[in-house]
């Protein structure tokens, strides 16, 4: 399933894409654990193993007994090594978004808007999201465009803004938000705290991890809010009209 979340000022819009991933909802157990690794399944069988090429991966087992899928109305059960491989994983978003407020040219200012993500998996080692954006710099209009916020090597714990420059940024919140926008109340990358409205940095092309669960999180799943913010300097001269900033959310299984 795809959403198509828009933020809109008079300077900015925003398009937002998350993906929605689901399979069957399934119950695991680690039959081996210590403090270093974890085994989920295992299985005796007499061959089988790994193998792949340039147009295929195949992992198989050859010789277990009574394997397969296996339904009714109040269970599903998926018997034998490869089977118990698949994992339930869904995204939703909370829907469209609108920036605010409009940003006057002469005087400049800030917009903020955000979205919220929900992440809801069954998979014993947890999940990643990541978000990335289609056009480089993301906001975009016909004839113009906004810089995304440049940061540095960790993002900025506050939204900085110049006289002449105009930027588009955003800041992760929620339990699972990794390392690089957690705070110790000045710096980010640094410390456990979450602050509100803090840790900045602007989109990229390339995926970027912006939430990781360490575990199983079904049925209620983890939330993570994502703030998005335009900021234009007094001086910037930016030319008036909306600007659109497409960007994909995506969830996997770890």
């Amino acid at each position: 399933m795809i959403y198509r979340i828009f933020l809109q000022s008079i300077f900015s819009a925003l398009v937002l894409t998350s993906l929605l991933l689901a399979v069957l909802n399934i119950g695991f157990a680690q039959v081996r654990t210590s403090t270093n690794y974890q085994l989920q399944s295992d299985s005796i069988n007499i061959g089988g193993g790994f193998s792949s090429s340039t147009s295929y991966i195949q992992e198989s087992t050859v010789g277990e007994i009574a394997t397969g899928p296996s339904d009714s109305a109040s269970y599903s059960l998926r018997a034998g090594y490869q089977q118990m491989q698949e994992v339930f994983i869904s995204l939703s978003a909370s829907g469209d978004v609108t920036m605010s407020p409009d940003l006057p040219g002469l005087t400049g200012g800030t917009s903020n808007g955000s979205t919220t993500v929900t992440v809801i998996t069954d998979s014993p080692s947890g999940y990643r999201l990541t978000i990335e954006a289609e056009n480089n710099p993301a906001m975009q209009s016909i004839s113009s465009s906004i810089a995304d916020y440049n940061a540095g090597a960790d993002p900025d714990f506050s939204f900085l803004i110049g006289s002449t420059d105009a930027h588009f940024g955003y800041s992760p919140q929620g339990v699972d938000v990794v390392q690089d926008f957690l705070d110790d109340g000045g710096t980010c990358n640094t410390g456990s705290l979450n602050t509100n409205l803090a840790c900045w940095d602007g989109l990229s092309t390339s995926a970027t991890s912006i939430a990781e669960g360490a575990g199983a999180n079904h049925p209620s799943g983890a939330t993570t809010t994502i703030n998005f913010r335009v900021g234009l300097g007094s001086t910037a001269g930016v030319e008036s009209g909306v600007y659109t900033a497409t960007t994909t959310l995506t969830a996997l299984p770890l």
